[in-house]
């Protein structure tokens, strides 16, 4: 079964100090954007990459993907997260029916095998997410009071790529934006509908990087796996 994945450069990089979008930011010698996008198309499940990006840095984005081993395609995104995925989603080759990943390009460390899991979960279940345990425990406040301990046992963190067969995303957004509702990520679209999502483990080095603590740590990661 084809499968496409669509590569998501949103939020701005105020958090790091700068004014760009983070995607454009450098870690290692390279953007965030082309360490995602190499990441996923060295999975063998990927057959191409669709990049969506803010209109304004579609040129330079093209620019950083030519490169890749698989086809990429970019494209302009829109205000919202939702907005730039359907965007993607529209750049998909006509006919396409297969599975469709949506990744965050603030997760530059994810491994072929996490990638993998997640194609492999969404081919059998239609829809599948990574996800890892929460080590704090988890407290309910208002009022500036602690209202409650929430069981962290049926509690886990939501990580990218997500996949999904494209009928039942597709259809997810549609009901989304025809109801005016903004969702968080793909997951939320299709549990509105009712319709299972799967969980796959997820990984502590697929950490979603924005503040510039997470950058040094992901340096530290990078120079470790070179062992410098």
């Amino acid at each position: 079964m084809d499968t496409r994945a669509i590569l998501v450069a949103a939020g701005r990089g105020e958090r790091m100090g700068a004014t760009r979008p983070k995607a454009f930011l450098s870690l290692a010698g390279q953007t965030l954007l082309e360490r995602s996008a190499r990441a996923l198309g060295a999975a063998p499940s990927i057959t191409a990459v669709v990049a969506v990006v803010p209109a304004s840095d579609v040129d330079e984005a093209r620019d950083l993907c030519e490169a890749l081993a698989k086809p990429c395609v970019v494209v302009a995104g829109g205000e919202r997260r939702q907005d730039s995925v359907r965007a993607g989603l529209a750049a998909l080759p006509s006919g396409f029916e297969g599975v469709v990943l949506v990744h965050d390009a603030a997760r530059p460390l994810v491994s072929i095998a996490l990638v993998e899991a997640v194609v492999q979960a969404a081919r059998e279940h239609g829809a599948a997410i990574p996800v890892v345990p929460l080590a704090d425990t988890i407290k309910q406040v208002g009022d500036g009071r602690i209202a409650g301990t929430v069981d962290r046992d049926r509690l886990a963190a939501a990580q990218t790529p997500q996949g999904f067969r494209l009928d039942l995303l597709a259809r997810a957004y549609e009901r989304a934006f025809a109801d005016g509702v903004v969702v968080t990520d793909e997951s939320m679209a299709l549990e509105r509908l009712g319709l299972p999502v799967a969980c796959v483990p997820g990984s502590s080095r697929n950490r979603k990087l924005t503040t510039p603590d997470d950058l040094a740590w992901a340096e530290r990661v990078l120079r470790a796996d070179l062992g410098a």
